[in-house]
């Protein structure tokens, strides 16, 4: 068993030393790590974790308190595997306040003071398939914007049969510090422009951002298709007290959403507790990255990815 002591940046808030098996500590540490945040209330914290694969595990300095309003930063290994769809984009690339994004606008009339804002998983918006999902959302009636959030995001090659990026060293520079200020820009942008109806689609990393945003009320609907990152069931209790309608797209094989987080939610947010709107639709056969790097040679994946979109558009439609 390996040890590491790491001295954050973070402030303790509180004298109870936290486990790292806790979710709501802020370390980003692999699944079956263990240790332990203490410190002097007022000083940054002291991190000490064991993990039998230490090569293996990442964390970030992420400005929350030990037992408030942190995040589960680990991702699972279907993060970073799945297929590039072909197809040609047919939007186009703009800038928001300083932020690209990739904007696919319907040919035909639409409402102008309505957007989807579209954020992406670990791929970012360069991957083929994010462009091509955007594009099928615009020809059912929406303008939707892809923020380009990273500063590196995950090359397409990290798809490839055998490949072994290190998506956690990869984080530690792409975390939610660095991609939320962007999406909170473009979200500006759009407010300032007379847009008063946004819709938040959330794929994998984009469901924590999606999160977020609803925490404040500060969109009109939420779309996320099988999350990563959350805490559950802190985040869909902070959730319930929101406002706005939610949907989400899980699957059989999910690490980051699996069948006891999904009914966890449904017991917080189900059978029409929370009053805005909340359906989770299962897509039997499928795993985590379906809904949008999902191989469609697979009848099911095919089926569930298709069948995730119908219920994205369906939703949208009816709350923005």
């Amino acid at each position: 068993m390996n040890k590491l002591t790491i001295m954050t940046t973070t402030t303790v808030r509180s004298h109870v030393p936290a486990r790292l098996s806790n979710p709501r500590v802020f370390l980003c540490v692999l699944a079956n790590a263990s240790g332990c945040v203490s410190g002097r209330v007022g000083a940054p914290a002291v991190a000490t974790v064991c993990h039998p694969g230490l090569s293996q595990m990442f964390f970030i300095s992420y400005n929350s308190y030990v037992y408030h309003n942190a995040i589960d930063m680990s991702f699972c290994e279907h993060c970073t595997k799945g297929v590039r769809h072909e197809g040609t984009p047919e939007g186009k690339w703009e800038e928001f306040d300083g932020v690209k994004a990739y904007v696919a606008t319907p040919t035909i009339d639409f409402p102008k003071d309505k957007a989807i804002l579209y954020i992406p998983d670990v791929f970012g918006v360069q991957l083929p398939n994010h462009q091509l999902l955007a594009d099928d959302y615009a020809r059912n009636g929406f303008k939707v914007i892809v923020p380009d959030i990273f500063d590196v995001p995950l090359p397409p090659d990290a798809l490839n049969p055998g490949s072994n990026y290190d998506v956690g060293t990869w984080f530690g520079s792409n975390g939610p510090n660095v991609t939320e200020p962007r999406v909170r820009k473009v979200l500006a942008v759009l407010r300032k422009n007379g847009v008063t109806r946004i819709g938040v689609l959330g794929y994998c990393y984009g469901a924590r951002l999606a999160f977020n945003l609803a925490f404040e009320n500060a969109i009109d609907a939420v779309v996320v298709a099988h999350p990563s990152l959350l805490n559950v069931p802190e985040d869909i209790e902070k959730y319930a007290q929101t406002k706005v309608p939610l949907l989400i797209n899980s699957c059989t094989i999910d690490e980051q959403f699996p069948h006891e987080k999904q009914e966890k939610t449904d017991a917080i947010l189900g059978d029409g507790k929370f009053a805005p709107g909340y359906k989770r639709p299962y897509w039997e056969g499928c795993t985590h990255g379906f809904a949008v790097r999902g191989d469609l040679s697979d009848p099911k994946v095919k089926a569930g990815k298709e069948g995730a979109f119908k219920e994205s558009v369906e939703w949208l439609i009816k709350y923005v």
